[in-house]
């Protein structure tokens, strides 16, 4: 027997007695409706509007729909709330939530220009990649691409957003250092090949200072880990002095940073470093009494064994001077496993043990904080052909990585979410399930009544609220 169908219902498997029939009907409906708390941050910091000053707009102001400051908050909005692809944006354009957060007045496009347009509030995705494709040297008679990205703009703003965080000067900062792999899957500009990490990729530059992002920088894999690291470090450094002069700063990264010109350079700025050193027979050979101790120690235990050693140190021809090295001699069930760092930190100042543990060691949550922005906020979304459109989709990540640290240290400390990762934020508190109606006076957002975290999202939200707007 053949059953009617009509494009109007959906059936499905009955439950007992009862028929499942479902219809899209529901009206104006967003899954994203938690992205309000983004909202909330961005009104007190104003970071997406400051990110749109960096962008100098060429175009006829009479002819345009869709202001320079609507599409950065469209587009990092967007990562935000997990659409990494701009093709998402056909369908996102006509979603009433993301123009509110978007500050689009228009929610429902009734008034856009073009017939094909009517309904949809926010652009598509070929206006969005303007953004990423024009080039620096656009201006009003260029055709078609015509808003300019300046980097250093977003650079400087990066660290300025770091200093805001602050209410006072530190004592003291650790920037954290480090490069990582961002594998290419086809003929980019700047592929190459990286024998380390076996594939094709780019070599993007990280700083952080703790949970605060203050450089992305995509470079070729062509080239040492550690090249363009001094030139990051003297440019951000010399903002952080301008604001903190008597801040003690602190450089920390692996064994690819210990090269000669990073650490003179550091020596002859006042700032000390803490990197790893790599391996060799001379420096193995330093600290062999101690690994025999060590070996004694594991073998009357079974217990993991370290025992440090604390020397003076120089390489044969590349190192400038002599420094401090700490060895560091342990022994496993897997047999020996010598390490050494290289610092300017004084003996007085922490003891080897300290150095290494407590201090060098804990440069590993820097890796978290990468890992995060690449998996929950697509920093390795390089796949444009020009290397200077995926440096611009890096910063669009990195800052939507910031929007969300700030959601993070504004609103989330002290509750159960405040060490949540990017990608437990998004699940747990943006996808709420909302119907949205609109009318002149208000808009109305009705949240799902089966939304397992209300409670807490009404103690985020007043937190924030507490905050004052910024003018």
């Amino acid at each position: 027997m053949n059953t009617e169908c009509t494009t109007a219902q959906l059936e499905f498997h009955a439950l007992g007695r009862r028929s499942v029939v479902a219809q899209f009907d529901g009206g104006k409906i967003s899954s994203d409706s938690g992205g309000l708390l983004l909202r909330e941050v961005e009104q007190r910091t104003h970071i997406l509007q400051r990110l749109a000053g960096c962008f100098v707009d060429h175009r006829d102001p009479d002819q345009i729909e869709h202001r320079v400051e609507s599409l950065i908050k469209q587009r990092v909005m967007g990562l935000a709330l997990g659409y990494e692809d701009l093709n998402d944006h056909d369908d996102l354009r006509h979603d009433p939530l993301l123009a509110l957060l978007s500050e689009v007045t228009d929610l429902s496009g009734k008034t856009r220009q073009r017939a094909r347009d009517k309904g949809c509030a926010l652009a598509g995705k070929s206006t969005l990649n303007r953004l990423e494709l024009t080039p620096f040297d656009a201006d009003r008679s260029s055709r078609y691409k015509k808003i300019v990205a300046r980097p250093e703009a977003m650079d400087d703003l990066l660290v300025d957003l770091f200093l805001e965080a602050h209410d006072r000067a530190p004592e003291e900062i650790i920037l954290d250092v480090d490069a990582t792999d961002d594998p290419l899957h086809g003929n980019q500009e700047g592929r190459f090949y990286h024998g380390y990490y076996r594939s094709y990729c780019y070599l993007p530059l990280y700083i952080f200072c703790g949970e605060h992002l203050l450089c992305a920088r995509l470079r070729t894999a062509d080239q040492d880990g550690a090249a363009g690291t001094v030139e990051e470090l003297a440019r951000i450094i010399e903002r952080i002095r301008l604001s903190w002069p008597e801040t003690r700063i602190i450089v920390r990264g692996d064994a690819g940073f210990c090269r000669d010109e990073l650490m003179a350079w550091c020596e002859g700025h006042a700032v000390d470093f803490v990197l790893g050193l790599a391996k060799n027979s001379r420096l193995k050979t330093a600290i062999v009494d101690e690994m025999a101790a060590a070996k004694v120690q594991y073998e009357a235990t079974q217990l993991p064994a370290r025992v440090f050693r604390d020397f003076r140190y120089r390489t044969r021809k590349s190192w400038s001077c002599e420094r401090r090295v700490i060895g560091k001699a342990e022994h496993l069930a897997k047999g020996e496993n010598p390490r050494f760092v290289v610092t300017t930190l004084s003996r007085k100042t922490l003891d080897a043990r300290a150095l290494y543990e407590d201090l060098y060691c804990a440069r590993g949550e820097m890796e978290n904080r990468i890992k995060e922005q690449q998996l929950a906020l697509f920093a390795d979304r390089t796949s444009s052909h020009e290397m200077r459109a995926n440096q611009l989709r890096l910063y669009f990540s990195s800052f939507a990585y910031v929007l969300m640290q700030t959601l993070r240290r504004l609103g989330l400390e002290g509750t159960s979410m405040a060490k949540a990762q990017c990608a437990t934020i998004r699940l747990k508190l943006f996808k709420i399930g909302a119907q949205i109606r609109i009318s002149v006076r208000r808009v109305r957002i009705a949240f799902s009544d089966s939304y397992p975290h209300a409670d807490m999202f009404r103690q985020i939200l007043y937190k924030l609220q507490l905050i004052p707007l910024r003018c």
